[in-house]
């Protein structure tokens, strides 16, 4: 298990490392992570790029999460195609790692104003637990990336998409464009070097079981068909 980092480590070294779940030395990682930042001169510019593309190359579905290792790996993202918030956080944690920028996972929990009816029951309730967003070292200090939710889907259902640029926190807006109340932080589980993966499936076969045998489904057209997103 990993232990939660501080902001007050010294040096660097041990957010650019691979790990078994941030496995960016991985062939897929690392040449994905080469073509997103290509020539970009900077850290941060190497970082929005890379942010953007995870955000909106892989679609968010919470309808297809299976409890293995394998699944929560970075690697396992790209071969998908496809993730929810904490998959798309250690793909993005990975491929910031392989381009040289220090990257750790930060976790916590929301309460979701305007989740699917269906994504309600099987969550057990609105508050979802272990939350996972990018921390990036950025010029000294931590920025927080959370890009779990690709533009089509802000898009469609008009919730606002969330922008990086390296300076600024990006998190979970409170209301949507309609006023709304979309997101609500509740819980601040801390930062990681790597997946804390044990602590995270004993939290989620205690308080939202059945979200692991969701077989599929279309995420985007059952939120469309409500009318609201998650």
């Amino acid at each position: 298990m990993s232990a939660p980092a501080t902001a007050q480590d010294d040096g660097a070294e041990r957010w650019l490392r691979p790990t078994f779940f941030i496995d960016s030395d991985h062939p897929l990682v690392a040449g994905f992570a080469r073509e997103v930042a290509g020539a970009a001169a900077t850290p941060r510019d190497k970082a929005t790029r890379l942010y953007y593309a995870v955000r909106d190359r892989f679609r968010y579905d919470p309808y297809r999460i299976e409890m293995n290792e394998a699944h929560f790996r970075a690697s396992g993202c790209i071969e998908r195609g496809y993730g929810f918030c904490i998959s798309k956080a250690v793909l993005l944690a990975a491929v910031l790692r392989a381009e040289g920028v220090p990257a750790r996972l930060g976790f916590g929990d929301v309460r979701n104003h305007l989740a699917t009816e269906r994504l309600l029951e099987l969550n057990n309730g609105d508050v979802f637990y272990y939350h996972g967003y990018t921390d990036v070292l950025l010029d000294g200090r931590w920025v927080k990336a959370t890009p779990a939710f690709n533009i089509e889907l802000c898009e469609k259902f008009g919730v606002h998409p969330l922008e990086f640029d390296g300076r600024a926190d990006s998190v979970f807006h409170p209301y949507d464009k309609a006023g709304r109340r979309h997101m609500e932080y509740v819980n601040d589980r801390g930062a990681y070097d790597d997946l804390p993966f044990d602590e995270l499936r004993r939290t989620f076969i205690e308080r939202c079981p059945a979200i692991f045998s969701v077989a599929g489904g279309d995420f985007q057209a059952e939120a469309e068909a409500e009318n609201r997103v998650a």
